[in-house]
């Protein structure tokens, strides 16, 4: 028997259950982009980080010491400008506004946090999983 779901308004009705689990798996803390640049991290000797610090954003990694934020986004959701991917066939409205709200706060938490005087960093997952040297040199300049 499939999960029964409470609607709160927010978004639509899913069109499947398949679509409805998939959707529901999705995590916000702790993704496997975000646990493999952890990972890496500790392997270059640069562990000492702090998760979800409590400063504006809650970025997904902090130097505090160093002022220094990271954001692991999600290249679906945060809509990455290097992949590209297609927007979903179905309720396409409710995704343009969804994906648009995403990137306005993606943008709200780095000029709060670079107002406050921290260096952002976003790490793309595409960047991640493909080329995660790039992504360790950005991080590692930095410190």
């Amino acid at each position: 028997m499939g999960k029964e779901y409470v609607r709160d308004g927010r978004s639509p009705a899913p069109s499947n259950a398949v679509c409805s689990a998939v959707m529901s798996a999705n995590r916000g803390r702790n993704t496997s982009p975000e646990i493999m640049l952890r990972k890496a991290l500790r392997t270059s000797g640069f562990g000492g980080y702090r998760l979800h610090w409590k400063v504006p954003g809650r970025p997904d990694i902090c130097y505090p010491g160093k002022r220094l934020a990271i954001f692991v986004n999600g290249c679906f959701w945060h809509r990455c400008p290097m992949c590209g991917l297609p927007l979903p066939k179905s309720n396409t409205e409710f995704w343009v506004k969804k994906f648009q709200r995403n990137i306005e706060r993606d943008r709200e938490k780095k000029d709060l946090l670079e107002k406050s005087g921290w260096f952002v960093i976003t790490a793309w997952e595409c960047e991640i999983k493909n080329d995660m040297g790039s992504v360790l040199e950005r991080i590692i300049n930095y410190m």
